[in-house]
């Protein structure tokens, strides 16, 4: 499992992908994340893991300021009955920690079957960000490198309109 940005940074740059890295305070909600935006380019992101109850794993990711009914989604992604993921399933499955959770750690899934759903709308912006494993900073990609990025770590994921 990589456990550090410097590691994520790393097989980022090997596999071709540009990316600029803003350092910040901790963050650990949307809210918190917002008020560290300030020259970062692109669209924010905010990133949920659920769990449903055939035990079927799942990480959404959407814009930042995008409101997620989740009856509404769970229809859409083809999960029953999701609620989040306990921060140690997601220290086992992801390799983070609430308010890390970011499309970038699917690296670490290998040894699991989850299903990565990434908002239509949010793919449209040219630039993304996400967090690097961790929540002290900020990365910032193009869209089209989310999908080679997933493609790299073999992760199967579907562009939806949440």
């Amino acid at each position: 499992m990589l456990q550090t940005q410097k590691e994520l940074l790393d097989v980022l740059l090997q596999i071709g992908i540009e990316y600029s890295n803003h350092e910040h305070p901790a963050v650990y909600t949307v809210e918190e994340a917002n008020l560290q935006h300030d020259g970062i380019d692109g669209a924010h992101s905010k990133n949920l893991f659920f769990k449903d109850k055939k035990k079927n794993l799942f990480l959404v990711v959407t814009l930042s300021d995008k409101a997620i009914i989740i009856k509404e989604m769970a229809k859409k992604i083809g999960a029953k009955s999701p609620s989040f993921g306990k921060p140690d399933l997601l220290a086992q499955v992801l390799g983070v920690i609430p308010g890390s959770v970011t499309p970038f750690a699917v690296i670490n899934a290998k040894s699991h079957d989850i299903k990565v759903i990434l908002d239509k709308e949010m793919m449209e912006n040219e630039l993304l960000n996400f967090h690097p494993l961790v929540n002290t900073a900020t990365t910032t990609i193009a869209s089209k490198d989310l999908v080679k990025f997933m493609e790299h770590c073999n992760q199967e994921y579907e562009i939806i309109r949440l």
